[in-house]
């Protein structure tokens, strides 16, 4: 009977990246056999997106807040080096866990969501502002009527 034993482990040891968005701070467990040299939240393309280094072939685990980031059905799309790639995903209490393949010397991995953080509630204010200004005008209107 033979076993093969591999060179590199399929899981590196758990690490934490504290993520500042927007005025919040989400703590981010994850495992790789490389280096995350910075996480950043792209609300354009409702991303994640993840510098890495000196990474050698290994098993990338991400524990992603649905307050951070989500996407409908669960259905993320994951992007190493500009590349589609294949995962596996599960949930956990109130949080969606990727493992993928990363292959050795990769610099970037892209997770794209349907929705990220929002930001500053700029958009509320300004439907807020825009409500106030018709419920204004309609009323002026009203009391101004040709009779």
């Amino acid at each position: 009977m033979v076993f093969l034993i591999p060179q590199t482990p399929l899981y590196a040891d758990e690490s934490k990246y504290m993520l500042n968005t927007d005025d919040q701070t989400f703590e981010i467990v994850y495992s790789l056999d490389g280096q995350v040299i910075a996480m950043a939240i792209d609300h354009e393309l409702n991303s994640l997106l993840i510098g890495i280094t000196e990474v050698n072939d290994s098993t990338f685990q991400i524990t992603l807040p649905q307050n951070l980031i989500s996407a409908e059905n669960n259905e993320f799309a994951v992007l190493i080096d500009q590349i589609e790639v294949d995962y596996d995903i599960s949930t956990q209490d109130n949080a969606a866990v990727l493992h993928f393949f990363v292959p050795a010397d990769s610099q970037e991995i892209e997770i794209i969501g349907t929705q990220v953080i929002p930001e500053f509630p700029l958009g509320v204010l300004v439907v807020f502002a825009s409500m106030i200004v018709v419920v204004t005008l309609v009323t002026k209107i009203g009391k101004f009527r040709i009779r």
